[in-house]
């Protein structure tokens, strides 16, 4: 579904990626670890189309996407929930999920989708009239994810889920991952809550000041001993 091949990126003289290459198959959960300033979030950006890439290339589905804007990569089925949930703060949950429909032509399947996020997070029901500022972390986390969820996509990117999130609700938001991923949403995971992330994850990569040094499936990684010294407290 996704192929990202030896991708540089840039942020003015500094370069934040090198030489990047991975993949992520239709259905899987792929996830991307490493140390804060490892590049995670920058990848995420790039394939996004928020960050323009400097070399290399990004195919969608067999077509190169590294020069489409993102409001069209959204109507092509990638949806990103970004790092710190960004919700609308003066709009009420409602409202900002109608926004993640915003591309949508098919109209007449909104009500039914609204009714498929309420169901994976029953307190944005409870809470829909309400202003998205006034959310607790989760609950705007909860509504960052279901507003990516309107826009219907084949691709779902998420850059750290769990950051700042008590670990009960850690474990609610990564169950509610899984349970996307099964109805049939492919997944992009940012995470820097490693165990989580590789527990999660058919397959990983993890990162080191901008390169990919391991892949491999979550469970091997899981038991690689440098990846538990580094990332896990081993």
């Amino acid at each position: 579904m996704l192929l990202v091949q030896q991708i540089d990126l840039y942020y003015g003289a500094i370069q934040v990626l090198r030489d990047i290459s991975f993949e992520v198959r239709a259905g899987e959960i792929v996830s991307l670890i490493g140390a804060n300033g490892a590049g995670k979030s920058s990848i995420l950006g790039a394939v996004s189309g928020i960050n323009p890439i400097a070399a290399g290339d990004i195919l969608f589905e067999g077509a190169s996407i590294k020069k489409t804007p993102p409001f069209r990569l959204v109507g092509m089925g990638l949806a990103l929930v970004p790092e710190g949930r960004r919700v609308f703060a003066r709009m009420s949950v409602l409202e900002n999920l109608e926004m993640g429909a915003f591309t949508r032509k098919d109209r007449n399947q909104l009500a039914s989708d609204l009714d498929l996020v309420f169901a994976h997070f029953p307190r944005l029901m409870e809470r829909r009239k309400q202003l998205a500022g006034t959310l607790s972390g989760g609950e705007q986390q909860m509504l960052a994810m279901g507003r990516a969820m309107m826009s219907r996509p084949k691709l779902l990117m998420m850059d750290e889920p769990s950051m700042g999130l008590s670990p009960l609700l850690v474990q609610e938001i990564f169950d509610i991952i899984r349970a996307i991923n099964k109805e049939g949403t492919t997944i992009l995971l940012v995470e820097q809550n490693a165990q989580m992330a590789l527990s999660l994850a058919r397959r990983a990569y993890v990162l080191e000041t901008g390169r990919i040094i391991k892949s491999g499936p979550g469970q091997a990684l899981l038991e690689d001993e440098d990846v538990q010294k580094a990332y896990l407290g081993g």
